[in-house]
């Protein structure tokens, strides 16, 4: 396996944790990235929840949803939203499909997700809604058909997050952290969007103008890096030590005690002379 396949296995293992341990994914939805390689190929997981995957657990897939090799190991039914978006968006490199509870009350009553602080600007304003069953009837809501996947993808069209009526959330990115990035800011936004409405109030939305500047922060400060080191460092200090992206184990760093316990041996008891 050639380094830049194995490090971008590595940065996908930790993409998935990071949402899991961010609250966007719990033991459903899946995060994927176009092949560094082969832009006719992706990286997906094999079905597992999210917040356990590994470098070593992901399956390549043809642009079809079909594996390249048996993998041998149970495979994501949705599998085919990641595929027919990689299709349908060639700018588009990674894809993470959720069902993050803050979004939850808005899907539920179909009403607009609207940037309401800076960062929540990387959803948009007032996304596309995907509903199944205008196209397909009653259905157990998982999309597993291409020509589900499809009409998933058309209704993202160019944008960056489609929501799902009644079901879930699909977000693409122009890298895997530009994804994540997107997929935890937006969810943050949910929460603050559902709590103001709480109050009953009227909700105020970012300006077109304001939610397109908002939306360079990730691109044109450290914000990105930033962000991705932070949740880098939560993931480590959560697992005890798991070896980040660059194959190093990133640990937090222990408080020095302070001098007069030091001397004292354990903290509360005089040392024994």
């Amino acid at each position: 396996m050639s380094n830049s396949l194995l490090e971008a296995r590595r940065e996908l293992a930790l993409a998935n944790r990071i949402v899991a341990n961010e609250g966007v994914i719990d033991a459903f939805g899946h995060v994927s990235m176009r092949h560094p390689a082969d832009p006719g190929r992706y990286l997906l997981s094999r079905s597992r929840a999210p917040e356990l995957v590994t470098p070593e657990d992901f399956v390549e897939y043809d642009l079809d949803s079909v594996p390249v090799r048996d993998p041998g190991v149970g495979q994501y039914s949705e599998r085919v939203i990641h595929g027919e978006i990689y299709k349908a968006r060639p700018d588009v490199m990674a894809v993470c499909h959720h069902h993050a509870p803050a979004f939850m009350p808005l899907l539920a009553t179909r009403s607009d997700y609207v940037p309401v602080f800076h960062l929540g600007a990387v959803g948009g304003i007032k996304p596309p809604y995907w509903d199944q069953q205008d196209e397909f009837g009653d259905t157990n809501m998982l999309v597993v058909k291409p020509e589900e996947g499809a009409s998933l993808a058309r209704a993202l069209g160019q944008g960056w997050m489609v929501l799902m009526n009644r079901h879930g959330v699909t977000v693409a990115g122009t890298s895997v952290k530009d994804l994540i990035f997107r997929s935890v800011y937006s969810a943050m936004n949910a929460e603050y969007q559902v709590r103001a409405l709480c109050i009953g109030q009227s909700i105020a939305s970012l300006t077109p103008g304001e939610a397109q500047l908002c939306g360079q922060i990730s691109t044109k400060t450290t914000g990105l890096e930033r962000a991705w080191e932070y949740w880098s460092m939560r993931v480590a200090n959560k697992a005890g030590g798991l070896k980040a992206a660059d194959g190093k184990t990133a640990r937090a760093k222990r408080t020095t005690a302070p001098a007069a316990k030091r001397q004292s041996g354990k903290a509360g008891k005089p040392r024994r002379r």
